[in-house]
């Protein structure tokens, strides 16, 4: 991890793309309206080598009681180098410290991915809770 630099930034518009394009997430989100979801995030951070941005995360939510860790993402030439791991530790630090007494922390972990969150004591609560979205289709 020593050679990658972690700022607490968000990614410009251009960065997020280049990030979500890498592991093929394009066709899940709508880059005309990322710069706005951006810029309303509560927390983020970006991992850049050499400038080069190569991951990212960050916490969405209403800041007090619910909060959602979102787009932990590392391009695919830099996985497996802790990058995933250090974020989210920067994420679960900043909770511990700004999150509220019982406040609610989500994710949506990728398929496959569930033990590494498992590692913050993230769990599916199933059968007590059912995690449940929707996309709206316009």
């Amino acid at each position: 991890m020593s050679k990658y630099e972690i700022e607490n930034n968000a990614p410009t518009l251009e960065e997020y793309t280049y990030l979500c394009e890498s592991v093929g997430w394009t066709d899940y989100i709508n880059f005309d309206v990322a710069e706005a979801s951006l810029g309303n995030s509560i927390h983020c951070l970006t991992v850049k080598d050499q400038k080069q941005i190569v991951g990212m995360g960050r916490i969405v939510g209403d800041g007090a009681i619910y909060f959602y860790i979102q787009d932990i993402v590392v391009h695919p030439d830099h996985q497996n180098n802790g990058i995933g791991k250090e974020i989210m530790n920067h994420l679960v630090e900043y909770l511990k410290i700004y999150a509220s007494d019982k406040a609610f922390v989500g994710l949506f972990a990728s398929q496959g991915k569930e033990p590494f969150y498992e590692k913050y004591h993230f769990k599916d609560y199933s059968p007590n809770m059912t995690g449940m979205f929707t996309v709206i289709s316009k």
